[in-house]
This record gives C-alpha cells, structure tokens and sequence, in this order.
C-alpha cells in the first residue's frame, strides 16, 4: 500500500519543470470579455509607476486590485471542497470499499 502511494509522487517530482511565477491563474471558463477587461486593468496597474503616488491613491489601486480578483473568483465558479468535507469523504470511500 505505501509503495502506491510514493511512487506517484517521485514521478511528479522527476518530471516536473520550473515555470515562470504569476501572480493571478485564471481557469479558462473566465476567459469572458469582462474577465479579459479586468485582467487587462490589473495588467495595467501592475505596470504603473507608483513611487510617485501618494498614500490615499495606492490605498484607492490596492482597494480596486482586490475588488478586481473577487470579481474575478467570482465569475469563475467551481467547487471548492473544505479540508473536512475531503476527510470525510476519503472516511466514507475507505470504509465502503
């Protein structure tokens, strides 16, 4: 049993490659117009010069940045499964198989 277990994970860590670091991963069900309008304005202020901003303009970008990524989690959709709802669920599948 525990030679099925490692064995997966030394041939994930064989093959696995260093990818450049990003700071948002959209799944592709967001690719919408609206989707690809926000990620552009956060592109954009990603990119702005902001040593020349004072304090009460970078705290209104860091305000728009994070109602950006909700509205961003939010048209995404999928499920999201608590670590509890996993035990629970590998409980039920080791004692009904």
């Amino acid at each position: 049993m525990m030679l099925l277990t490692f064995q997966p994970l030394q041939t994930n860590a064989a093959t696995k490659t260093k990818t450049a670091p990003t700071t948002l991963v959209v799944s592709k069900t967001t690719e919408s117009s609206e989707a690809k309008i926000l990620l552009g304005r956060l592109n954009e202020i990603n990119t702005m010069d902001k040593s020349n901003l004072n304090s009460l303009e970078k705290k209104n970008l860091r305000k728009e940045v994070r109602t950006i990524r909700h509205e961003l989690k939010e048209s995404s959709g999928g499920v999201y499964l608590s670590v509890g709802a996993i035990i629970i669920i590998i409980l039920l599948l080791i004692i009904l198989l």
